[in-house]
């Protein structure tokens, strides 16, 4: 499977979008800023919203589309399945596929 994900700072706050083949190794190295950049300059580790896909290129035409969207858009999208803005990473085990 691939993924494509948003992660957030807080609520409402920095957002980063992305895409992956391994969503759990992925947030991993968000939290624990294993690669500098933006999402460990502004603290941004907190997987509010992910999609899964079968292939490589829909997850990244995905990240891409959702990058050029306006921020309400963003916020819309999170919030429609995320209103309380958890932190899904925590339960990652339980959500994706086996």
């Amino acid at each position: 499977m691939f993924y494509t994900y948003i992660l957030a700072s807080q609520r409402n706050g920095t957002l980063y979008t992305g895409s992956t083949d391994n969503l759990a190794k992925r947030v991993f190295e968000h939290r624990e800023k294993v690669r500098p950049g933006f999402s460990a300059k502004y603290g941004v580790d907190k997987l509010v919203w992910f999609e899964s896909f079968e292939l490589r290129e829909n997850a990244f035409r995905r990240e891409r589309q959702i990058k050029e969207w306006r921020r309400v858009w963003e916020l819309r999208l999170i919030e429609e399945t995320n209103p309380d803005w958890r932190d899904l990473g925590d339960d990652l085990n339980n959500l994706l596929p086996l």
